[in-house]
This record gives C-alpha cells, structure tokens and sequence, in this order.
C-alpha cells in the first residue's frame, strides 16, 4: 500500500518538474539509483535547485551549475557528475574525467555500489566551491 501511494505520489511530481519526469521514466535499475542519488544530493544540500537542463536532471547552487545526474544505458551505470570537479581535492582517483578538462563523476551500476559518506562528503566540498 505504501509503495503504491510513494509511487503515485512521485508520479504527480514527475508531471511537475520535467527533471523528476526523467528520473521516473527510466527503467530499472536506473531509476532506483537516480532516486537515491535525488535523495543524497536533495538532504544534504537542501538548497539546491533540481532543473531540466541539456535534456538531463541538473542542480542549481546559487543558481549556478552544480551537478547533474545522467543515466547512460549504452554504458550501463548512471553518473552523477560535478560541475567544479578539477577543484576539487578529495577523492581524485575515484573522479572519472574522461577527456573533460572541469567535470568529474561518479559511476553507478546498482544502489549496492553507492558510498554515501564520500558521496556526500564530495557533495560538501563541491558546494564550498561556490
């Protein structure tokens, strides 16, 4: 019963905010992962604007570019990615960059694959960035 109200309930976001639509459109086992990412990014950093930007979820910080959340099915894992990354000093070796001069990301294939204390300790230091 809960998890039909919890999905009816983010159903009715999704038809609000093209961003959530997104989020909620994938499938499986993307969609489970860009919701917990949503989450971990959403309460530590509570002023963060999710947007529709670049036909992907991206935050706001500022009103600045933050991070974005990207489900990559021909790749197979969903990465959320930071804007600032070359900043950054934490954690470099587990950044992909990939030929990209300022972002970095995380790769996800599944939930179990989530660190979320350096997910979030990454989440703090990028927004002292800005």
């Amino acid at each position: 019963m809960f998890t039909a109200l919890f999905l009816c309930l983010l159903f009715y976001l999704a038809l609000m905010n093209p961003a959530e639509n997104y989020i909620i459109n994938q499938p499986e086992p993307y969609r489970s992962i860009l919701l917990h990412l949503q989450v971990i990014v959403e309460s530590t950093i509570p002023d963060v604007d999710l947007l529709y930007k670049y036909r992907i979820p991206f935050y706001y910080y500022k009103k600045r570019p933050f991070c974005y959340l990207n489900a990559s099915h021909k790749r197979n894992y969903v990465d959320i990615c930071f804007v600032r990354a070359n900043q950054m000093a934490n954690y470099k070796d587990i950044l992909v960059t990939k030929k990209r001069k300022k972002m970095g990301s995380l790769r996800y294939q599944s939930i179990e694959e989530i660190d979320e204390v350096i997910l979030i300790e990454l989440l703090n230091e990028a927004k002292r960035l800005y």
